[in-house]
């Protein structure tokens, strides 16, 4: 399977902030935000990976993550000129996507909880038609919702609907078998003339290829897409990381423990980022997995 993550737009619901900066490179407590679609990628054992972004922006992307080699990864970029719907990332990306299938994730969407590797392994094994995931919201009017028969069935999708049938959000992260390409060029714009990715959705709904797995009670996601969400998002980190002693979606960990790379890689990479104290956690990281000790000073 390959991986896509869509960080386009121009993030004006972050005016003025997003004037001069990408809003995947705003911090999301201690670490870039693509930080967090990138890493859910690596827990899918996901290693080719198609960053797509605007022409002012892709250059800044590209000197944070680079080729990818570093971390075990293949990482490619490409661009697009204007915001004209998610879709096309699938059109951007058919080269890349080859015969494969692909995973999409949203560059400004967070995702944590319990077993998520486990969701995330069991549902990319074989992917044919989609698969969507869910999570409950208290305003539905702001998604495109889902809406499930009595046996647990998705019967159909509404973009952002004025009743909505259900409060299940179609949260930022999709799995698609190698249709979704000429599904994508098929699909007709809207009347923003953008290529909606609820109408992928719902031609796989049609054909009976549409999988939809809640992620429920105990897991989170978040849109950081606007000043407050993002803020949440930091405190929501940030309250995790200080209580539990670990670092969510740090990728050098996620890179090490999934055998993308070894002590040793991890230990240099965690050098370069000293004295920070995300770089001090992933050299004492590497150091726990094998990495030889290093003199007293080392992470001062």
């Amino acid at each position: 399977m390959k991986g896509i993550i869509l960080a386009g737009g121009h993030g004006t619901r972050l005016y003025p902030i997003t004037l001069a900066v990408s809003k995947q490179l705003l911090p999301v407590n201690d670490k870039p935000m693509i930080y967090y679609p990138l890493s859910v990628l690596m827990l899918a054992n996901i290693r080719e990976i198609l960053v797509i972004s605007t022409p002012e922006d892709l250059p800044n992307l590209a000197r944070l993550l680079r080729d990818g080699s570093h971390l075990g990864l293949s990482i490619t970029y490409a661009r697009q000129d204007e915001p004209v719907g998610l879709a096309d990332a699938f059109i951007l990306g058919a080269d890349h996507i080859g015969d494969d299938s692909v995973a999409l994730v949203l560059g400004d969407n967070i995702f944590h909880g319990y077993s998520f590797y486990d969701i995330l392994q069991e549902n990319t094994a074989d992917v044919d038609g989609c698969v969507l995931f869910g999570h409950p919201v208290s305003d539905p009017e702001r998604y495109a919702i889902a809406e499930m028969d009595s046996l647990g069935r998705l019967v159909s999708i509404e973009e952002k609907p004025a009743h909505p049938r259900s409060n299940r959000a179609v949260v930022g992260l999709y799995l698609y078998d190698n249709d979704v390409i000429d599904i994508a060029k098929n699909v007709q714009p809207s009347a923003r003339g953008e290529l909606e990715i609820t109408d992928v959705n719902r031609v796989y709904l049609e054909r009976g290829k549409a999988k939809f797995v809640e992620l429920g009670r105990g897991f989170a996601w978040l849109d950081a897409g606007t000043p407050d969400s993002i803020l949440q998002a930091s405190q929501y980190v940030h309250m995790l990381e200080g209580r539990q002693g670990v670092r969510i979606a740090c990728i050098e960990e996620i890179a090490l423990r999934m055998n993308y790379i070894d002590a040793e890689a991890c230990y240099r990479l965690g050098e370069e980022l000293l004295p920070s104290s995300y770089g001090r956690y992933v050299c004492a990281l590497a150091t726990e997995f094998g990495h030889a000790p290093q003199p007293a000073g080392t992470f001062s």
